[in-house]
């Protein structure tokens, strides 16, 4: 299951990757669960449509960057982690970050991400 669940998170992240708007939407509907949620410290949406709103403005804001993933994904009891990073058109790398992905009973979607920009902070 757990490369079952990588191929998962790799679509996902390619989804933030694809310039067409068309097939963007196409590939966020193939890991996306209806009425899934996705928050960051930036957004918090409900559903495709809104999924799709906020990617087309990080795309926009973000011309030519790149989200690449920086960590094997751990899974436990249907949820998933994997670290990721953004890489700008002309190759600088921002901050890693950390998403947390809650999958669907079988597995085959996400139903929930919540994500962290940047390194945990040292007490």
């Amino acid at each position: 299951m757990s490369s079952d669940v990588t191929s998962l998170i790799e679509r996902c992240c390619a989804v933030w990757n694809e310039p067409e708007p068309g097939r963007r939407k196409a590939l966020l509907k193939s890991v996306w669960a209806d009425k899934a949620t996705y928050t960051d410290p930036r957004a918090n949406t409900n559903g495709v449509d809104e999924l799709l709103a906020h990617i087309a403005t990080v795309r926009t804001g973000r011309p030519g960057a790149t989200i690449v993933r920086t960590s094997a994904v751990d899974i436990h009891h249907g949820i998933a982690r994997f670290g990721w990073r953004v890489v700008e058109a002309d190759g600088t790398p921002l901050p890693d970050g950390v998403d947390i992905a809650f999958l669907t009973p079988d597995g085959m979607r996400i139903e929930r991400i919540i994500g962290f920009f940047g390194p945990m902070a040292p007490i």
